[in-house]
This record gives C-alpha cells, structure tokens and sequence, in this order.
C-alpha cells in the first residue's frame, strides 16, 4: 500500500445501524471488506443489539449515535412525549412540521431533551465509546436539539458532531438531476452548519471541512463515489451513505468496491474515524 498523505483524510460512515439485520450485514461488510470507517447506531431498533455485538467484535468500527427524533421508534414512552409521537406510537414524520413546532412551541423542548438524554443514555448502557453524533434527517442541527447537545456535550462525553456542508459546485459537476432540491438542500444547511460552527469550536467540539452524501438522496453509488474521490480536496472529509443487503445494495457495493480501494490507495487517503480528527 502507498505511503498515506495527511493532508486527505477522509471518514467515511454509514448512517442507520442497528435499523435491522440487512443494514447490520451491510455495516460489517463494507467495514471488514471495503473502506467504511464508522457508523451510526439507532439505539431504538430492532437491530440494536446485534448492531452492538457488531461494534465490540470490529474495535476498529467508530460508532456513533445516529439520533432519531422523527419517523422511528422513540427511546421514552408516548405519555412521556406526547408532542413528538404521531398517530402510530412512532416519532413524528413531518420534518418541516415539527421543526417549526419545535422552534415555536417551548413546551416541546423539555420532551425533545428528555428523548435526546433517553437515547444517549441507552448508547452509553452499550459501554462503546462514542466517536461522534449525528441525526436522522439531520434533525441533530436543529438550533433546539442542537442547544440540547452543546449544553450538555461534556457530561456526554460529545467530543465530535457532523456539520452538513457539502460542496455545492464539486456536486454539480459529479452528479445529475435534483438540481432544484440540491441547491436549496445545500444553501440551507451551509447556512445551518455556519451558524453551528463557532459554537462548537468555543467547546471544542471537532467536525470534518466538508461532508458529502447529502445531495444525493440515498444515491452514493459506484460512480459517484469514484469521481468523488478523484476529486477530493485536501483536509477532513467525510462521506455519508446508508448501505443495506437490500434496500440499497449500490451504495454498499460501491463501498466493496475494488477499484475504489484502489483510488484510496492511488491518492493516498487517510481513512479515519472522528475521534482520529
């Protein structure tokens, strides 16, 4: 293997661990056999404790808490939050709706950081050290449920959060179509991430330069992750994407890919973990 360059360091991850055995599967793989270099684990599903079981087996694995607030099961009980739940027992499934609600209406934070504590508390009860945080539909930079986080990160022991600022000119030359959502997608979370930015640097907090994956809608396939990775620029990267056996079985075989080990190795990547920024 070539000699790596330190100034191309790149974690790449995969959200959704633990959602069930497919994606579980999918994890392990791409981590054993390919480049994937962290995950993040949904505390609440079905696949939790063999995606904990996962996790001791391969130390190598960073595993984050990938922190549901909508679509899926909550840590706490309806009656306990009674403003996240929908109709089904299940979190929320209007992310719009419920960010303005949760913004607007304060007696909604006491139950979002009830739910956020629940979940850290259920990651923390696995005893596997927590490399990073980062949210379902990206609800963690919700200036709420970020407050949360920020004011409690070191009794937590949050030593590193995903922003979501993804180059906006790299991805229109890489990929199609979208163009509309992916401007609107990328503006929104650079403004977002910007505004999260110098408070996590007053708490030390670390995070990755760039993060790409979010522009393409559950579409981190072969070919846009090798002209991804031929185009990367110097500093941290990261690279997220949601492989599964089945549901997404691209993303996962871009992982394995051969020829992208090849360019990892070709570049001189640095495949890291968060705690390694």
């Amino acid at each position: 293997m070539l000699e790596t360059n330190e100034q191309i360091r790149l974690v790449v991850s995969a959200d959704d661990f633990g959602k069930n055995p497919s994606t579980n599967a999918a994890v392990l793989k791409a981590h054993r056999e390919g480049i994937l270099t962290t995950a993040g684990l949904m505390v609440n599903e079905e696949g939790a404790k063999e995606a904990v079981r996962i996790a001791r087996e391969n130390p190598r694995l960073g595993i984050g808490l990938h922190l549901v607030l909508l679509f899926d099961k909550p840590a706490l009980p309806a009656s306990s939050i009674p403003d996240l739940i929908d109709t089904d027992g299940k979190l929320k499934k209007n992310a719009v709706g419920s960010g303005f609600n949760c913004y607007f209406k304060k007696r909604l934070k006491s139950q979002l950081e009830a739910e956020v504590r629940a979940q850290i508390a259920k990651f923390k009860e696995t005893g596997l050290n927590l490399d990073h945080i980062n949210g379902h539909l990206h609800f963690h930079l919700h200036p709420v449920v970020f407050k949360i986080i920020l004011e409690n990160a070191q009794n937590w022991g949050v030593k590193a959060i995903r922003l979501m600022r993804e180059p906006l000119f790299l991805n229109l030359k890489i990929a199609k179509g979208r163009y509309f959502m992916r401007i609107v997608e990328a503006v929104t979370f650079k403004l977002l991430s910007s505004w999260c930015e110098n408070k996590l640097r007053q708490k030390g907090i670390k995070f990755t330069d760039r993060v790409f994956g979010l522009l393409q809608n559950r579409k981190v396939d072969f070919e846009y992750l090798k002209k991804l990775l031929k185009l990367l620029p110097n500093g941290v990267s990261e690279i997220y994407s949601h492989p599964s056996v089945d549901e997404f079985p691209g993303e996962l075989d871009a992982l394995v890919n051969p020829e992208i080990r090849k360019i990892v190795c070709e570049r001189r990547i640095k495949l890291i973990r968060y705690k390694e920024i």
